[in-house]
């Protein structure tokens, strides 16, 4: 009897895999109303088992067993209230023997593993397409990779991606609808300032889960926001020190270009009180700022020219978006070289030369805690896989995509939140939040943890030179891993950041 009924359970699931309606690996909420276990063809079935009440008796609390949530609102009595065990004794007095029935993938039928939602919050049009468009894509090939490895607490990821299209108040009810309407668990996403602080409040009111992964100004330190990305500490100091040092071309004269926004200004604002500290007089400092989606840059590099004429002069930038193909275009027009006048920039990486002709910028630097071009055996996967990825889903470029430090801190941020998810045994955001403090992770660039305290990251500092082929030399890097320090000492010395034995930021102590 029992070898009959499964292979009349067999059939049954070839059947349904043809004839059914509803998807049993989307949430129960999205199927359609009729469930599959009222079915004409799976009635047949069970009452084939000659039980009274075959359907309903025996499936609610199989059902019920399983976790069926429908079922789970409806008080069972009765015959109705049958364990797990008596079930399958029940069966057994039928003729259905217990090994027979654990032949059954009966939980596979009923309900699959309800997905865990994620928020992808990054812009795939307007001004910041050319950078934020890629993290997209990586954070969909790391959620490929897990899902493929037995998803989250052995459930699967479902991304739910929303395009802020580079709008400031957009991204703002973008989070909202993540997280009210589509109820994700943590969202990855963001690049500008400007788009954190716009999201920033609706994700501390709600107490939703940001995973940032872009270099940022510091002067935050959010509950529900971890920062994959660098502080000022972890680049845009190593940077300038770097240029003022022997190495570096001992240069004493600083250009600072920023688009018009929060990081630019902040950053600048902590790197001049950085440059005046190591004795560079005011008058060798200059600043000035763009807006977004800014293409005439002919005046002002005439006046990087002529800030310049007189050597020992370098450029800061803090220039985002697309503006950076026109200013460095107009920058070799004009004849400046990096011999003569070096951009350290600190918004243009690997992905953002991919657009721009990279033969006017050879010897151009940038500081970053990642390149492409990192020689390690996890790495050379990384890249592989990003290209391969990119390949198979037809995406813009295919495998000549290539990998940046944006790139990797989303990649990172994603298995970070999938470790400690699993480490807390929840998705729920204060257990995930504790959970992830001081947690260690070997990334494609190495070894990086999170600060046991302010949510944001340990990373490597490195300083790379372009080169032809749109990649970067290494020419300076740490000696281990850099401690972050949200708040620059430079500008903020009395405050700190602390989730643990204070309430985020607070005022230090003097001694």
């Amino acid at each position: 009897m029992g070898g009959i009924l499964v292979m009349k359970w067999r059939i049954l699931e070839t059947w349904v895999k043809q004839n059914r309606n509803d998807n049993l690996t989307e949430p129960q909420e999205s199927r359609k109303e009729t469930p599959l276990y009222f079915h004409p063809v799976v009635e047949d079935f069970l009452c084939s088992l000659r039980y009274p009440g075959c359907l309903r008796q025996l499936l609610k609390p199989l059902a019920y067993y399983y976790g069926d949530r429908k079922m789970k609102k409806k008080k069972l009595t009765g015959t109705e209230k049958l364990s797990r065990r008596k079930f399958l004794k029940k069966a057994g007095v039928m003729g259905l023997g217990a090994a027979a029935m654990s032949a059954l993938p009966f939980p596979n039928v009923i309900r699959a593993a309800e997905p865990v939602k994620i928020g992808v919050l990054h812009s795939l049009s307007g001004t910041m397409a050319i950078s934020e468009v890629s993290l997209r894509d990586v954070v969909l090939m790391a959620v490929e990779e897990i899902n493929a490895a037995g998803g989250v607490m052995k459930r699967p990821i479902k991304p739910v991606v929303v395009d802020p299209a580079s709008d400031w108040d957009l991204f703002a009810e973008k989070a909202k609808q993540l997280l009210l309407k589509d109820k994700v668990d943590v969202t990855f996403g963001c690049w500008t300032s400007v788009s954190r602080k716009s999201v920033l409040p609706v994700y501390e009111k709600n107490n939703g889960l940001l995973f940032y992964p872009v270099q940022y100004e510091g002067e935050e330190c959010s509950k529900n926001v971890f920062y994959t990305g660098a502080t000022p500490n972890q680049q845009l100091i190593p940077a300038a020190d770097y240029m003022m040092s022997e190495d570096g071309g001992g240069f004493k004269k600083f250009y600072l270009l920023g688009t018009d926004y929060v990081f630019p200004r902040t950053a600048n604002k902590i790197l001049r009180a950085f440059l005046l500290a190591k004795g560079v007089p005011a008058a060798n400092i200059m600043e000035e700022y763009t807006p977004f989606h800014h293409q005439d840059y002919q005046t002002i590099v005439g006046k990087v020219k002529s800030f310049a004429s007189g050597g020992d002069a370098a450029v800061l930038s803090t220039i985002n978006g697309d503006s950076n193909v026109p200013f460095y275009k107009e920058f070799a027009n004009q004849g400046l070289r990096s011999e003569d006048v070096p951009i350290m920039a600190f918004s243009v990486a690997e992905d953002e030369l991919r657009g721009m002709d990279s033969k006017s910028l050879v010897g151009h630097l940038a500081a970053w805690n990642y390149y492409q071009s990192i020689d390690t055996p996890q790495n050379k996967t990384f890249v592989k896989n990003f290209k391969t990825y990119c390949k198979k889903k037809g995406l813009p470029g295919g495998a000549s995509r290539v990998t940046d430090d944006p790139i990797e801190a989303a990649y990172l941020g994603v298995y970070i939140w999938k470790q400690a998810v699993e480490k807390a045994g929840t998705t729920k955001v204060d257990a995930v939040r504790k959970a992830a403090y001081g947690m260690g992770f070997e990334a494609p660039g190495g070894f990086k943890k999170i600060d046991e305290k302010n949510h944001h990251l340990h990373k490597p500092v490195l300083i790379g030179e372009i080169l032809k082929n749109g990649q970067f030399e290494i020419v300076s890097q740490t000696k281990g891993l850099v401690a972050p320090e949200p708040w620059s000492k430079y500008t903020s010395p009395d405050k700190s950041c602390d989730w643990v034995n204070h309430q985020g930021t607070y005022k230090k102590t003097t001694t």
